[in-house]
């Protein structure tokens, strides 16, 4: 990835997966899946390890971001940062507004996800077959799932975040419904 072209369609891709996470029943990580970044975004995500801890320690900053994959992190996480905070209001608006509108297309986003994953599986045995159905099964009762009355404290905050944050990574896994579903999605 040399091209600025390559670094603005990154860019947009991160904002794609900004808007994904701020509306509820959409993962940040299908937008990633579908637009082929997934595995490179984890493996960056993995690539923070010990060899990473060593070499800040050692204060080798410029082999640190090589390994970590900082070019390609900084600017996904600047496309989802920017999207949260300018999109929020729009889908905010359009859930109101168009709510009908707005689900389809997530709604498409989902299914045409399906479709990809199911496009990956090379050989169909009935484990593959029982994992989709039991996924299914399990989505369909978290959807049904009553909001919680959590407690509003700043440790319970902290863990709802970072539930919600693991959840946004994972394709199929909405992080803004895991926060609704936990009674968060209005704490200040």
């Amino acid at each position: 990835m040399n091209k600025v072209k390559d670094y603005v369609l990154l860019f947009l891709k991160g904002m794609s997966m900004g808007g994904a996470d701020v509306v509820p029943g959409v993962s940040g990580g299908t937008i990633a899946f579908i637009t082929g970044i997934y595995e490179e975004l984890l493996n960056s995500i993995k690539s923070f390890d010990q060899q990473a801890i060593q070499l800040l320690l050692k204060g080798r900053i410029a082999a640190l971001w090589e390994h970590v994959n900082g070019k390609f992190l900084v600017t996904l996480l600047s496309g989802i940062l920017v999207s949260i905070l300018s999109l929020a209001k729009l889908i905010h608006y359009l859930l109101n507004n168009h709510p009908i509108q707005l689900w389809s297309f997530f709604f498409g986003l989902i299914v045409i996800s399906a479709i990809v994953v199911s496009r990956e599986i090379k050989h169909w045995k009935w484990v593959v077959i029982f994992a989709g159905i039991a996924g299914i099964a399990i989505a369909y009762l978290i959807t049904g799932a009553t909001p919680a009355t959590t407690p509003d404290n700043y440790l319970f905050i902290f863990a709802s975040g970072a539930i919600a944050i693991c959840a946004m990574i994972l394709p199929g896994i909405s992080g803004s419904f895991i926060l609704l579903i936990l009674g968060k999605s209005n704490s200040s």
